[in-house]
Order: C-alpha cells, then structure tokens, then sequence
C-alpha cells in the first residue's frame, strides 16, 4: 500500500516558501505522493444567505494544476488531485494541463476526478450543475482519447471536436483517471469507468458495501475488479499509533493506497503539520520501507 499525503490547502496559504519546504519535506520523510483538493471559487456568506458549505469565499486553495507543475520540478513525488472538479471545467484544457504535469513530473501523475457540490462555482465557471453526472462520463471518454490519438473527432453531447489534439502527449497513455464516489451512483460509475477511486468513508460495512457495488459495476462492464486501485484517506488527531492501526485497517480493506491528512487538526504552521507527518511516518516505517 502506497502511502502519502494531503497537502494542507486551507492551512498553509499563499506562503510559497511554506509550499516548497512541504513539499520537499514530505518527500524525505518517506511518503509516496502528495494529494491536493480542488475549488477555483469560494461563495461569499454574506450574499449567499443560509450557506452551509465547508469552505467560502476566504478559504485560500491552490489551483492543483499550477501547484503540480511547482512541485514537479521540486520533488519526486506522485502527484494526484482528489477530485478535480471535472464537469465545471472544459474538457479539452483539463486534458491539456494533466499532459502537461503528466510530462514534467515524468508520468507521476493521477488525475482523481468528482462532481463536486458548489452551484455557485458551477455558475460562475458557466456550466450547468444538474447534467453534471452525464458530463463526467463522456469527459473522460473523451480525455482519453486526446492523450493516446494525435487527431481526434469526438462528437459528443456535451464537448465536440474536429481533427484537433494534443501535442505534446503526456508520458502515461493514457493518464490514470481516478473517481471521487459516495453515492451508489457514483460507485457504479467508477466501477464501469475509473482506473481507481477515492472513498469517502472509513473501513468497515459500509465501506465493504460500496466497495462491492464498484466491483460489481466493473465485472458487469466487462473489466476486472482487482485491477481498480482504492485510496483511502486516515485524519490526523494526535496519535501516530492510531494513524498506524487506520492504515493497518485500510491495507486489510484492500486499499492500494492511503493518504494521510492534517488539516483541521489544529496545526498553526508548516512545521506542526510536517512534526505530525514525521511521527506518522516513523509509526508506519516509512523510512525503512
């Protein structure tokens, strides 16, 4: 199981400096990649009456594609974005940016994809949230297409393209594409599609019953069950011990891989929150193994 990290988006800020020593950080204590999530937009409270969502219009977010050519040419870590918000965004440019980091991080890439639940965001990157479910399976038909053929023509319900394609190609062909799920939904849909996928649950039943609805869905698709990597994600509290017995429960779940993540565990700077990653990573053996 490969381990890795969570890069703090909301915690560490506009520090560039903060950006790099994580990063370069992270990497020497033994972690296998860095994972950042993902929002252009933030609503303002105050305009949007009765808002509830977990971050708004002051939460700072990196935008993971810049953040991972940076890192790219900094570190040699795998670089995943869980999720990219996939349907608020042209088609054809996400697959232009993830070639781009395919290529300057050598194809140490991973392209997690998901829905998202911002209509504000939507709204105001002009696309329409309610078809958002179709979108994102032909997206990635369409993705794949553009980083494995020079020329494409995809006539789509959503994206349409004559003759055009990308150049230069990224290394991976094509890029591993993996789905945020927590719907049945959405399980069924990595399973027919994705190469992997992140759960939003810890081990246990539940996690048990939707991972048997992704293996389903990816059997009857004609696919293979085992071949579906699954990244599971363990929250720093405090205790390296516990952040171990949640990763020995993970492998045991059949995760591929776990990242671990700090944030809202009231770490003040880059140094609390990479004290954390060092004593998570001697618990687990990251440096021996």
């Amino acid at each position: 199981m490969q381990i890795g990290v969570v890069f703090p988006q909301t915690e560490i800020g506009p520090d560039v400096g903060a950006v790099r020593a994580y990063g370069q950080a992270v990497e020497e204590l033994g972690y296998r990649h860095v994972m950042a999530f993902d929002h252009v937009l933030g609503a303002d409270p105050a305009v949007h009456e009765g808002w509830e969502g977990p971050y708004d219009v002051r939460t700072t977010f990196h935008e993971p594609m810049v953040l991972f050519g940076y890192l790219a040419a900094l570190t040699s870590l795998e670089l995943v974005t869980s999720v990219i918000i996939l349907p608020q965004r042209q088609t054809a440019l996400v697959a232009k940016q993830a070639a781009e980091v395919d290529l300057l991080s050598a194809g140490r890439f991973r392209l997690g994809v998901g829905l998202g639940w911002n209509q504000v965001e939507y709204e105001a990157l002009g696309q329409d949230f309610g078809t958002r479910g179709k979108r994102v399976e032909e997206q990635v038909e369409l993705m794949r297409r553009l980083w494995t053929e020079q020329t494409v023509t995809f006539d789509g319900a959503f994206d349409q393209v004559t003759g055009a394609g990308l150049a230069p190609l990224p290394v991976q062909r094509p890029i591993p594409v993996w789905f945020g799920a927590q719907s049945p939904a959405a399980y069924r849909r990595a399973g027919r599609l994705a190469d992997g996928w992140f759960p939003q649950m810890s081990p246990g039943p539940r996690l048990a019953e939707a991972k048997a609805m992704v293996e389903e869905a990816a059997a009857r698709a004609g696919r293979d069950p085992a071949a579906l990597g699954m990244e599971g994600r363990a929250s720093w509290r405090g205790s390296a011990e516990e952040v171990s017995e949640l990763a020995g429960q993970w492998r045991e779940a059949g995760a591929t891989h776990l990242a671990l993540n700090t944030m809202k565990a009231g770490l003040g700077s880059v140094d609390e929150h990479l004290a954390a990653l060092e004593s998570a990573a001697e618990a687990l053996g990251l440096r021996q193994g």
